[in-house]
This record gives C-alpha cells, sequence and structure tokens, in this order.
C-alpha cells in the first residue's frame, strides 16, 4: 500500500493554481515553482511541478489522461485483481475441501490456512475477501465468526473428535484395504485397538470428512454348467451354518478385467469360520483353476496338522469346472463327499458368492486397473490375508475368521484332554 500524502488534495491544487497564476511574474515556470513551493514549505519543487502538470492535464491545457481517468483505470485493475483473487480462492477451496461440504470446523481451517497468501504479485487474499467468495459460493461464513471461532478454546468435544480423526485418518493411510471399511468395521477396528470411542462418533466424522466404505454391486455370470456331466446331489440345501471346521467348505470363482486380458480367481472356503483356506489365479476358467484352489486349500489343512477329512463336504454351484471327473476324483481321494447346486440359483452357493462380492468390492473394483495375472496374484494374496485376520464379519459376531478358529481350537483342547 502507497504511502499517504501529507500533502491533502485541496493544498495541492491551490498550490498548482498560484503557480499557473503567478508564472508570468517570474522569468520561468521553474522560477516560479522554486519560489512557491519555498513560500508554502513543500519539500522539493518536483512535488509541486508534478502537480502543476496533473492541474494543466485536468483542465485541457496538456494531453494525456486526467485525474478522472487515472482514478478510472485504478478501479478497473482493482476489479480484475479482485476477480483473479476470488478465482485462485475458489481453486484453493475446491481442493482443499473436496466434492463433500465441509464442516465448519474445515472451513476455518482453510481460512487460517490461507488468510495471508497471495498469488504472485496479486492481492493478499485476507479473512474479509476470504469469508466474501465462499459465502458467494455456498458455503456461508462471515469474519466476525471466523473471529470467535479461532478465539475461543476448543470444546472437549471439538478435542476428542480430533483425536478420533486422526485415529481414523491413521488407520486408513495404514492400507488401501483398510481404507475400503465403513464406519462400523472401522469402529470395530478402533474398539479392538484399545480405543474407547463411540460408534456414532465414527459415523459423524465419516460423514464430515466425506468418508465411505467400498460399495457393493452386482456379481456377472460365470457358471457355466455341462450338461453331459453328472453331478453330485446338492448336500447343503442352502445350509452354511456346520458346527465345526472341516465340516462344509464351498468353492467359486469370479474373473478380473487385466490389462492384458481376463484372469479368473477361485476360491475355497471353510463355512464355518468364512476363512478363504485356498485360492488361485490364472488366465482360464478350466479345472485345473478350481483344482489348484482345492489342492491349497488341503494343504492348507494339512499344515496345520488336519489329514482325516472324514464327513467333509465340498460344495460348489453346477458350473463345468466342479462337475469335471478331474476335480470329483481329487476328492473322492481326499475323502471328501461333493455337494453341487441347482444351476442359475445364486443361492444355493450364497456363502462363496458373499466371500467373492467382498472381494471384488473390498479390492478389486476399488483399487485397479490390475496389468496381468501375477498383478491380480499379489493382490489376491493381500486380500485374503487381510480378509481372514484383520477384517470383522458380521456373521460371526465382529469376529475375524483366524480368530473364531483358534477360539473353536482352544476350547476344543481342554474337553479332549479331560476325557
Amino acid at each position: 500500500m502507497a504511502r499517504p500524502s501529507k500533502y491533502n488534495q485541496e493544498f495541492r491544487e491551490r498550490a498548482a493554481r498560484l503557480v499557473l497564476e503567478q508564472r508570468e511574474e517570474y522569468a520561468s515556470e521553474s522560477e516560479a515553482i522554486k519560489s512557491i513551493a519555498a513560500k508554502l514549505g513543500i519539500g522539493s519543487a518536483e512535488t509541486l511541478r508534478k502537480w502543476v502538470r496533473r492541474a494543466e492535464i485536468d483542465s485541457g491545457a496538456r494531453p494525456g489522461l486526467t485525474s478522472a481517468e487515472h482514478e478510472q483505470i485504478k478501479a478497473l485493475k482493482r476489479e480484475n485483481a479482485e476477480l483473479r483473487r476470488a478465482n485462485e480462492i475458489l481453486k484453493a477451496a475446491a481442493a482443499f475441501f473436496g466434492a463433500a461440504r465441509p464442516a465448519r470446523a474445515q472451513v476455518i481451517a482453510f481460512i487460517t490456512e490461507h488468510k495471508d497468501h497471495r498469488v504472485g504479485d496479486g492481492l493478499r487474499w485476507g479473512v474479509e475477501p476470504l469469508c466474501a467468495v465462499l459465502t458467494e459460493h455456498g458455503i456461508p461464513i462471515s469474519p466476525s465468526t471466523y473471529y470467535e471461532w479461532v478465539t475461543r478454546r476448543p470444546s472437549a468435544r471439538a478435542l476428542r473428535d480430533e483425536q478420533v480423526t486422526e485415529l481414523i485418518r491413521a488407520e486408513r493411510e495404514s492400507s488401501r484395504l483398510v481404507a475400503g471399511l465403513g464406519s462400523r468395521k472401522m469402529w470395530l477396528r478402533l474398539r479392538g485397538k484399545g480405543h474407547d470411542v463411540a460408534r456414532c462418533t465414527v459415523e459423524r466424522l465419516y460423514r464430515a470428512n466425506g468418508w465411505e466404505g467400498a460399495q457393493y454391486g452386482r456379481k456377472p455370470r460365470t457358471t457355466i454348467p455341462d450338461e453331459r456331466a453328472a453331478r453330485a446331489a446338492d448336500l447343503v440345501n442352502r445350509d452354511f451354518d456346520p458346527v465345526a471346521p472341516n465340516r462344509l467348505w464351498v468353492a467359486d470363482f469370479t474373473y478380473v478385467p487385466t490389462w492384458l486380458g481376463m484372469v479368473y480367481v477361485a476360491f475355497v472356503i471353510d463355512a464355518f469360520s468364512r476363512r478363504v483356506i485356498g485360492w488361485r489365479a490364472a488366465t482360464s476358467m478350466t479345472t485345473p483353476l478350481v483344482l489348484d484352489a482345492l489342492e491349497h486349500a488341503l494343504f492348507t489343512r494339512a499344515q496345520e496338522g488336519v489329514t482325516d477329512l472324514t464327513g467333509l463336504v465340498a460344495h460348489s454351484d453346477a458350473g463345468s469346472q466342479y462337475t469335471s471327473i478331474a476335480f470329483t476324483t481329487r476328492l473322492l481321494e481326499a475323502g471328501v463327499d461333493a455337494s453341487v447346486g441347482s444351476v442359475g440359483d445364486a443361492y444355493d452357493n450364497a456363502l462363496a458368492e458373499s466371500t467373492i462380492g467382498s472381494f471384488k468390492t473390498e479390492q478389486i473394483n476399488r483399487n485397479g486397473p490390475w496389468r496381468d495375472v501375477n498383478h491380480v496374484e499379489v493382490a489376491t494374496f493381500e486380500w485374503v490375508d487381510f480378509f481372514n485376520t484383520q477384517r470383522p464379519h458380521d456373521s460371526l459376531d465382529d469376529l475375524t475368521p483366524a480368530v473364531v478358529e483358534q477360539i473353536y481350537y482352544a476350547h476344543r483342547t481342554p474337553l479332549a484332554q479331560a476325557g
């Protein structure tokens, strides 16, 4: 801002008028200016000379822009500068707030962060301009409201909200799969880590920050039956609640589009704990795909000391991969009874469908695109570990599959020792 002049406008006009009226009495205009400047106590004759030139231009005696025209140009420049500032403020606000309507605390934080900002040699943003631009574009806030917020001490709730928000943000940043958890599962995760926080608080902070969990969609059809193949009977009849592990396994597969073509991922799930115990990714949906997933499940249980699978039922849909001779033969070799649901009925294999839906929603649809089968394989490995050991399940009283099996075997061991 320019330094204010010690000479007011009236004094300047009077001084210039004296020069114009008396310069004929001096040898030259320069002598007149020097003499009158000294008499009026003007520090510099050059200052008075500029006033005289301005008076001549304003009166039309000399060509040039008049004072009124100068003021008009100055006003236009100011208006342009203010428009540029408003545009910069709007761009910064869009980046700061995102798509969600910001909470009042976010608006205050934005103003505090940007009030001393300026772009290049443009105008300083300031509190009043920031409030005016935000209010004009649907985020009402006055300067008095801003100053009231920044001067008052934060409430206990505000401090607690800030703490919980940082907890949630840290969890979401720890893993892209954790970032896909909704407010309820995030609340369970925080409680499981010892944080005493209310579910309604987590839900409210999710809304305030524009966070949301993975959104479930529809699953395309991958079950293509082989009408010529003999199918096992449906031994499950939609009862997916066995009383112990290794009583019922369910199997299914899905597809994942990649840059190099389609990739198919098969799963085997223990219905008791909902734990994924076998999986396989391949570039074709043939019998080896589902057979490798079965071999993985058998290997998993063998590594845990389970070698006798008598009484186990392996349930799948009526796809040709699961009704193939190779697949059914391997089940017989392992002492497992095959079970096949009816054609075109997703409910006959609902548990596997649900697990695949979680896989597609929480990992594939959210974190793509995917390059090739190797990329999908790594992503599947990551998701299976998360699904089995970290993700709470509604159907398991908000426990994880791994914890459910640990609890089961922990209770079985004392009973076995007791005889």
